[in-house]
């Protein structure tokens, strides 16, 4: 692992740095904030994935959530969304390939060698913060935006007992039933479309749902509401009878402008479900 940089920032550390990852197979990238108290002891970790084109960088320095985490003593993980390099697999659109990993291992040519961001997120990226920061990994926490929000909402519901909280903003609810998805999940898995149910927020709320409290919050005027399909996460959180908590915020579209708006409620949301 190398350092790229490090800046304080409200009284904590903004570090972004590099590494080979063997789920990859390719160098990645990834920001980590540390409160001041990592410091001195272990601190407990919320992970914030990002959505279609961005980078480790877009959240990090748009979201506004160092100062919230700071307040809460927590660390924040802003991993890539996508493996990286010259010989990593592309697509000339903007929803696949290299900034639209979606959070799965690809079974699919071209994209199987590289494109394995579930393990990179749910066991790779943790593996390696777990052995070089001040973490406690034993009380994490994960939100995420859009394609990010899809990716926070599969990796709560797919790894039981991992996260305390899960929360999204705008997410892509229903993938299998929306272009924001079908492509996607159809190019990294192939078509037998049983393959896609564990990467479907939707459906995994109905067939098993999540054992801890969820927020969700959805911009009213989204200019991707179509895609997002929010109303069915929504649904199926109502007929399980989900802990959890779904918003419609009126007026605000699918911008970090929204994300960063709300950035406060989110992050209490996780501390508190974190220092139960």
């Amino acid at each position: 692992m190398k350092t790229v940089s490090e800046n304080k920032c409200f009284g904590g550390t903004q570090g972004v740095y590099t590494h080979a990852s063997d789920a990859c197979k390719c160098d990645m990238t990834f920001g980590l904030f540390l409160p001041e108290e990592a410091a001195h002891v272990p601190v407990p970790v919320l992970w914030y994935l990002s959505g279609l084109t961005c980078t480790h960088e877009n959240a990090m320095v748009k979201a506004g959530a160092q100062g919230w985490a700071a307040e809460h003593g927590l660390a924040l993980i802003f991993p890539d969304t996508s493996p990286r390099g010259d010989d990593v697999a592309d697509d000339e659109a903007y929803d696949l390939g290299k900034g639209a990993g979606f959070y799965v291992n690809a079974t699919e040519a071209p994209w199987a060698p590289h494109f394995n961001i579930w393990d990179y997120v749910a066991e790779e990226l943790p593996a390696l913060v777990g052995e070089n920061f001040a973490l406690d990994m034993s009380r994490q926490a994960i939100t995420g935006h859009s394609m990010g929000g899809h990716g926070a909402l599969t990796l709560a519901m797919g790894l039981p007992g991992r996260f305390a909280s899960v929360s999204a903003f705008a997410p892509i609810t229903h993938p299998s039933a929306s272009d924001w998805g079908r492509k996607q999940l159809g190019a990294y898995l192939g078509a037998n479309e049983s393959t896609w149910t564990a990467h479907d927020s939707t459906l995994l709320m109905r067939d098993k749902g999540f054992d801890g409290p969820v927020l969700i919050d959805q911009g009213g005027d989204d200019q991707f509401l179509d895609l997002l399909k929010p109303e069915c996460l929504a649904e199926a959180m109502a007929a399980r009878r989900q802990d959890g908590v779904f918003r419609m915020q009126k007026g605000y579209d699918h911008s970090y402008f929204f994300v960063s708006t709300f950035m406060e409620d989110h992050v209490a949301f996780h501390s508190e479900a974190l220092h139960a």
